[in-house]
């Protein structure tokens, strides 16, 4: 036993029987250390903390895309120089990374751990638990060593092809040939049998599932001012399942007048479903749901409310209850609220596979109700509003030609967490005021579009006048969702750039495709930390609100009375 280890300590790698084996062979040295430095670098913290697990999982992602770099690298060099190394400097190269690979794993990991204490600590979070260090280790090894083994089945697969068709053609058609097959075949496998059989049919038959179901606790509005309502155009069985959440949570005049201690009306809220039968069978589906939204707002009476909202929903048409309460029980139920959905998937999906069908359908729906809001008298009619949080916040922004036209159209906006690619974001970033910060934009002096995270103390910044209409931007500087861009590849956003955001920790840095895959994990837990921070805004849109449309006499005293109502509420979904 003593000298079978050491024997390993000796020559710790082994030599392949054969040249020809792929699957088997002992991994390259070179591609081996580069897969360990991207390891050690996706251990460096991001915008949100990570538990454990998902450490595991994108070290071992990012490992296997540093080995893939390296082998690349390892196989230029040896095309390009005949040097090898001997049997006595390979071994101890082996030797050496063994030792220091693993010591320096070991010790990253631990600094590591307290980044993500700290991080925690500056996001309001109490303290981890364990950081699982040999888990860690572990499950990037295995991850990553699944990728080695699945890229040397498809070099095994590509080598037996291209000798097949050597028996036909010349060598270095069979060659081109086989590698243009194999790619080929790897394309259409993860494409079409993979993601869109696979991943996307899954989520799909899930949602679809969901979408037939009714949340507990949710029941059939009795009110005719509600869809799904008595009287309504549209059935509460066609409503699908965030239709139902939204329309069977509506407060009554009752639960708004117990809190106000006034007079209250039920409020109206519309909502069009994907499921909804009026909309089959018409030559532009967007434009009919457009259109049964509007006929059911009139048979409402929505144009005579005091404000009429139009809100953008997310991949499974959720409409946010912590921005729609709010703006009923601030103007004491006299509110319309409408929305439509575009599709029941997760908005993961919805941005994969469908993310134009949320502009197309909310800029119908926003013509829609402008062409009719339009034609009334200018002091007999609501004032109009939009709002929409995540996928709903593009939708919103895709519904207008760039932020003049917004404020041309409309009374005010309410976006929340809106994506890094939603179109008027982009503008407000890209020409925002010399010397602010791109995670909180001054844009044309603050006159009618500011951002806010702590929005008490955010929107009086700058002291200058605030002009109407005003648009409200709930943007935190942690939100994965608003700063994930495939840019984060291979350029270092301006989100790193000094001063850091509030709850940004200073020991963050960019790194070509490792903060990528770490944002891109980000936004899978951006939920598991409290607002305002990552993708949770909490209460914020009760200030957001205030500052856009606030009733007469509305003061400083009313929002945090409203905003302390809506935190000890229970959310109705």
């Amino acid at each position: 036993m003593g000298r079978r280890i050491g024997a390993i300590a000796r020559k710790p790698y082994w030599e392949r029987p054969d040249s020809a084996q792929l699957v088997r062979r002992w991994p390259d040295f070179t591609a081996v250390c580069f897969g360990t430095v991207f390891f050690w670098l996706s251990l460096t913290p991001s915008l949100v903390p990570r538990p454990w697990l998902l450490q595991g999982l994108v070290g071992g992602i990012t490992a296997a895309i540093g080995y893939g770099l390296g082998s690349c690298v390892s196989t230029v060099v040896r095309a390009l120089s005949r040097w090898r190394p001997g049997e006595r400097t390979r071994a101890h190269l082996w030797q050496a990374y063994w030792v220091l690979g693993l010591v320096l794993s070991v010790w990253l990991i631990t600094l590591s751990d307290h980044a993500q204490r700290r991080l925690r600590e500056l996001q309001g979070l109490p303290p981890s638990t364990a950081w699982h260090t040999p888990v860690i280790i572990l499950v990037a090894v295995l991850l990553g060593a699944l990728f080695l083994l699945a890229a040397r089945g498809i070099r095994l697969g590509s080598r037996t092809l291209i000798r097949a068709l050597h028996r036909l053609v010349p060598l270095p058609v069979a060659i081109g040939l086989g590698l243009a097959l194999s790619a080929l075949i790897v394309t259409i496998g993860l494409r079409d049998v993979v993601f869109q059989r696979g991943v996307i049919d899954l989520a799909d038959r899930i949602a679809y599932a969901t979408n037939g179901g009714t949340r507990e606790g949710v029941h059939q509005p009795t009110s005719p001012l509600v869809s799904g309502g008595p009287g309504s155009l549209l059935s509460w069985q066609d409503l699908g399942f965030q239709g139902r959440n939204f329309a069977g949570s509506t407060p009554t005049e009752q639960q708004i007048s117990a809190y106000t201690g006034r007079p209250a009306k039920d409020p109206v809220r519309v909502y069009v479903s994907t499921s909804a039968p009026e909309v089959f069978g018409s030559g532009d589906p967007f434009a009919a749901k457009a259109r049964l939204a509007v006929d059911e707002l009139e048979r409402t009476g929505a144009f005579d409310r005091d404000v009429l909202a139009i809100a953008g929903t997310t991949g499974t048409g959720w409409v946010n209850a912590d921005i729609s309460e709010p703006l009923e029980y601030m103007h004491d139920g006299d509110t319309a609220i409408v929305a439509v959905q575009y599709s029941y998937l997760p908005s993961w999906v919805s941005f994969l596979v469908d993310k134009e069908r949320a502009g197309q359908a909310t800029r119908e729906l926003v013509q829609a109700v402008l062409a009719k809001w339009s034609a009334l008298p200018e002091d007999d009619r609501p004032r109009l509003v939009v709002t929409g949080e995540s996928l709903g916040g593009f939708a919103i922004e895709s519904s207008f030609d760039g932020v003049d036209d917004l404020l041309a159209k409309a009374d005010g906006a309410l976006l929340v967490g809106t994506p890094n690619f939603a179109p008027m974001s982009q503008e407000i970033r890209d020409h925002r005021d010399a010397g602010s910060p791109v995670w909180r934009p001054l844009y044309n002096g603050g006159r009618n579009v500011r951002f806010a995270q702590f929005p008490e103390a955010d929107l009086k910044r700058p002291a200058a006048a605030w002009e109407h209409p005003r648009v409200v931007y709930l943007q935190n500087a942690s939100d994965p969702v608003v700063w994930w861009s495939s840019d984060l590849f291979l350029h270092r956003p301006q989100w790193l750039d000094q001063p850091l955001g509030p709850d940004i920790t200073p020991a963050i840095r960019w790194f070509p495709v490792v903060t990528f895959w770490q944002t891109s994990v980000d936004m899978a837990v951006s939920y598991g930390v409290e607002a305002p921070h990552g993708h949770r805004y909490g209460t914020a849109p009760v200030d957001g609100w205030a500052a856009i449309v606030p009733p007469e006499g509305w003061t400083a005293g009313d929002t945090a009375r409203l905003r302390e109502h809506m935190e000890g509420r229970e959310s109705p979904y």
